[in-house]
């Protein structure tokens, strides 16, 4: 079982890999790149502050925000104000940026189509639930296990205090 996972786990980042680049060579046929792709797709549906989208793409704030800024640069996004956070602006697409959006778009679902030719649509539904199930699991695990490190760190900083106040103690004149 771990040796197949293991396995896996390597399928996998290679699929990442040449999925990556075909996102790049998708999103740079519109003179954009993955990174500002997804940042945009992200923030299509409704303005996001940039930490928000940040986590949901699951990488840096700094580095969003860094793509943001050259977004709103080009005119492709814009910042608006946050009813709930005055100091967190909203970013947001312009029309210049849903249609360059939706340029990448019609390129990536021509290149799906052909990327998933002679796979049935139930091996794919059932490999993107077995994706999520292990992505989920692999959240908990690794959540156990930074725990587990927390609890022990604690553990240690207590009886390196405890060890420490004993030592002082020693030294006390009666």
């Amino acid at each position: 079982m771990a040796e197949e996972l293991a396995l896996l786990v390597a399928d996998v980042f290679e699929a990442a890999g040449a999925l990556r680049r075909a996102g790049e060579a998708l999103a740079g046929a519109e003179g954009q790149t993955q990174a500002r792709w997804q940042l945009m797709s992200v923030v299509s549906e409704e303005p996001l502050p940039v930490a928000r989208a940040a986590r949901r793409l699951g990488v840096a704030r700094q580095g969003v925000q860094r793509i943001a800024n050259e977004l709103v640069r080009d005119g492709l996004a814009e910042f608006r104000d946050n009813p709930d956070h005055r100091t967190s602006s909203m970013l947001a697409l312009t029309p210049s940026g849903r249609r360059a959006l939706e340029a990448i778009t019609a390129r990536a679902e021509a290149a799906h189509r052909a990327m998933g030719e002679g796979i049935a649509q139930a091996d794919l539904a059932t490999l993107r639930a077995l994706l999520r199930r292990l992505t989920e699991q692999t959240d908990q695990w690794a959540e156990a296990e930074a725990e587990a490190e927390a609890e022990a760190g604690a553990e240690a900083g207590r009886v390196k205090r405890g060890s420490r106040s004993r030592a002082a103690t020693d030294r006390l004149p009666e």
